[in-house]
Order: C-alpha cells, then structure tokens, then sequence
C-alpha cells in the first residue's frame, strides 16, 4: 500500500528535498490539521478525515519543494511524557494490582508499563496512585478504565467523574 501523501496546488515534483524530522500535527475536531514547512515556515490547513482510520503518518510536500513526514496525532488531549512510580489496584474485576511506570499522562488519560507479569485487559477498571515530579509532590489516585493493552504497556483513559483534574491541568501546563 502506497504511503499517503499531500501536495500544496501547483507544486511540481522535481529537485526536491527531503527533511529527515517527523513532526506532530495535533488535529482538530473537525479533522482539520495545520501544516507547517520545516524549511520555508508556509503553512496550509488541511482536512485529514480520511486518514483518521488508516494511516497516521503521512509525507507532505511544500511548494519549496521539502518533502516531509507529519505524524497525525488525533487525540483530543495532549500526552505529556513522564517518568513516574505508580500503584495500582483494579476495581473490576478485583484482586490484581502491582507497581506501575508511568511514561505519559494528559488530562484525558495514563500510559504505563506493569512491573510484574499482569492479567489487565480492556474495560477493566483501576485505581492508580502515583505522584507528579511537581515542585508540591503532588499526589494523585484516579479511577481509570483500561483502553489498550499492548504487553506490558497498558492504556487508561479517566472515568468520566476524574475526567478533569485542576492540579493535573497545571501540571501538564509546566
């Protein structure tokens, strides 16, 4: 399968050149994601809304000729990377917890990595304590459904009444 690609109007295919980076473009509700030229700095808002299920990395060529990748991120949250100690405790089904380590958090959810063989899957629900590497050493205990399961590396969305979390919120904004 052909990898997909965008092409600003008017924009011939000859003496090209190639960036080596791969930039994060968070896209919008309405799918609309913002380019922007890694060599030249033009922009152009495209809709990405036939690739929202198939393939999140695209190559993008500017009128300048750069030819660069872009790595649709369509979360509706940003995932901050961390590198915290946690616990958790599931709720259902009970029985099961153990030491996590939590390598990204945003205001809509968790990844982390068991440190013990797990028996997680997703819809279970947890309990997960850990505290943030803010200058208050904040602690927190969210109740938190698993979304994805991929080995050791689990991924949690909050439940709907931990969904927002003030002191979460600033630290994300640090």
């Amino acid at each position: 399968m052909p990898k997909p690609k965008i092409f600003w109007p008017n924009t011939p295919p000859s003496s090209m050149t190639e960036s080596t980076e791969t930039i994060k473009a968070f896209v919008k509700d309405d799918f609309a994601v913002t380019l922007v030229c890694p060599s030249c700095g033009t922009t152009k808002t495209v809709s990405v809304a036939s690739y929202k299920s198939k393939c999140h990395f695209i190559k993008v060529r500017c009128p300048c000729q750069t030819l660069f990748r872009v790595q649709l991120e369509f979360r509706r949250h940003y995932r901050k990377p961390v590198d915290l100690e946690g616990f958790f405790k599931s709720i259902k089904p009970t029985g099961m917890s153990g030491d996590v380590h939590i390598e990204d958090v945003s205001q809509g959810g968790v990844g982390f990595r068991t440190t013990n063989v797990h028996f997680l899957e997703k819809g279970h629900v947890l309990s997960l304590n850990f505290t943030l590497d803010d200058k208050h050493g904040t602690r927190l205990i969210k109740e938190v459904v698993v979304m994805s399961v991929d080995g050791d590396f689990i991924g949690c969305s909050f439940t709907e009444k931990q969904a927002y979390d003030k002191k979460l919120g600033f630290y994300l904004k640090g």
